[in-house]
């Protein structure tokens, strides 16, 4: 059998990069650097896929992050108001498309607890017009340092079967929030699920005055979409267009307004913005609506 990358013998006839593998399981090199290069030789070598690569190279940057690199600030947290009504509670769950909500008292700071929007139906479907306290539904709140490592944090998310954590400043006030799931994603990448757009749906309708739209969407094909005329002289997608309005990489839940639409970000990360919300105005809307 022939080999189309033919081993460098040195001697011993194996190949370079078996032998390093074999210097590595011996204890060296001890080097992150050229451990991450022994896992891109393996991946051309095809002893796994590239999935596989970036899973592994995901495990490894996940233990030299910390909770502050990909929380969302507190600024963007998704939060319901301990004396909130059941109704206006329930706006809540369906506009944000949320599972865990934390409740605070007069402000951010006052973290009370967090509520499980099937605590929440499960009221609505047992009780009706019943009296709702959501003292008796909360669950208690995990708080956690910005400091604290990701790979820390998410063996303590499997070991306690906690789901998300409120981050706290030195000075003890919230900064931040952070879920299982936005850890779990560094490692394998984005998880979709059922309130996320469709892969190959660039603009996916979600109300008579929402929708989901890709970042990649290019301005033209929204502009034919919503009937405008936003310019793609300078830019050819909306996540560019929207980087420029606001002058930098935006982060997740971050909101911004141009041009008759209020724009939020609904997936992003460092270096790029995947999905956001785009709620146009009214006269906008109703002009979709009688093309419709």
């Amino acid at each position: 059998m022939t080999d189309d990358h033919p081993p460098s013998s040195n001697g011993t006839g194996a190949p370079n990069w078996f032998r390093r593998m074999l210097h590595l399981l011996a204890g060296e090199p001890r080097d992150r650097d050229e451990l991450l290069e022994l896992i891109r030789e393996a991946q051309k070598r095809d002893l796994f896929d590239q999935d596989a690569q970036r899973m592994l190279e995901g495990v490894l940057h996940v233990t030299e992050m910390q909770v502050r690199d990909i929380m969302i600030p507190r600024a963007h947290m998704v939060v319901v108001e301990r004396d909130s009504e059941p109704k206006e509670l329930l706006h809540a769950i369906v506009e944000s498309g949320h599972s865990r909500f934390p409740v605070v008292g007069e402000n951010r700071d006052e973290v009370a607890g967090i509520l499980l929007a099937k605590d929440l139906l499960r009221f609505f479907a047992e009780n009706g017009a019943g009296r709702f306290d959501i003292r008796e539904c909360l669950r208690p709140a995990v708080f956690i340092p910005e400091s604290k490592r990701l790979n820390v944090l998410l063996k303590e998310f499997r070991a306690n079967r906690n789901h998300m954590a409120v981050v706290v400043d030195e000075y003890g006030g919230v900064s931040g929030l952070i879920t299982i799931e936005d850890v779990i994603e560094q490692i394998v990448g984005d998880i979709d699920d059922e309130h996320d757009i469709v892969e190959d749906v660039y603009i996916q309708r979600e109300g008579d005055s929402r929708f989901r739209v890709r970042a990649l969407t290019r301005i033209e094909d929204f502009n034919e979409y919503f009937g405008r005329e936003l310019s793609d002289e300078d830019y050819d997608t909306i996540g560019g267009l929207i980087m420029h309005n606001l002058g930098r990489l935006p982060r997740r839940g971050e909101t911004l307004e141009f041009d008759g639409f209020k724009f939020k970000i609904l997936r992003a990360d460092r270096r790029r913005i995947d999905v956001v919300q785009v709620l146009p105005s009214s006269e906008i809307t109703e002009e979709i609506r009688q093309r419709a």
